[in-house]
C-alpha cells in the first residue's frame, strides 16, 4: 500500500467538487484557514477547533541525541514544537468501524 499526503491542492479540489465554488477562491480559502490557524498559534500558543482537537506550541529541552546512521552524539538544541491532542469525537469518528 502506497501512502500519498494529502496536500492543499488535494483540499482545495474537495472544497471545489462538495460546494461547487471556483478553483481560486477554494485555493484561497484554504491558504487563508491556514494562515490563520499559523497566526493564531504563534500569537496565542494554542489553538482549538471543536469536534476535531487542539494544537499547542510547548517547548523542548537541550538534550544529547545520537545520529543513527552514524552513532555520533550530538546536542539537540532547545526549541518549540507544536503538538496536536485529538479531540474526543476525533477518536470515536476513528475507532468507529473497529
Amino acid at each position: 500500500m502506497m501512502n500519498k499526503n494529502f496536500t492543499r491542492k488535494d483540499l482545495s479540489q474537495k472544497v471545489h467538487k462538495n460546494l461547487g465554488f471556483s478553483k481560486s477562491l477554494c485555493s484561497k480559502i484554504i491558504d487563508d484557514f491556514f494562515e490563520i490557524i499559523t497566526t493564531e498559534i504563534i500569537k496565542l500558543n494554542k489553538f482549538k477547533i471543536t469536534s476535531f482537537g487542539t494544537f499547542s506550541v510547548i517547548k523542548k529541552k537541550k538534550r544529547i541525541g545520537r545520529n543513527p546512521k552514524t552513532k555520533i552524539d550530538a546536542i539537540i538544541t532547545p526549541r518549540k514544537v507544536v503538538k496536536f491532542k485529538p479531540s474526543l469525537y476525533l477518536k470515536k469518528e476513528i475507532n468507529k468501524n473497529e
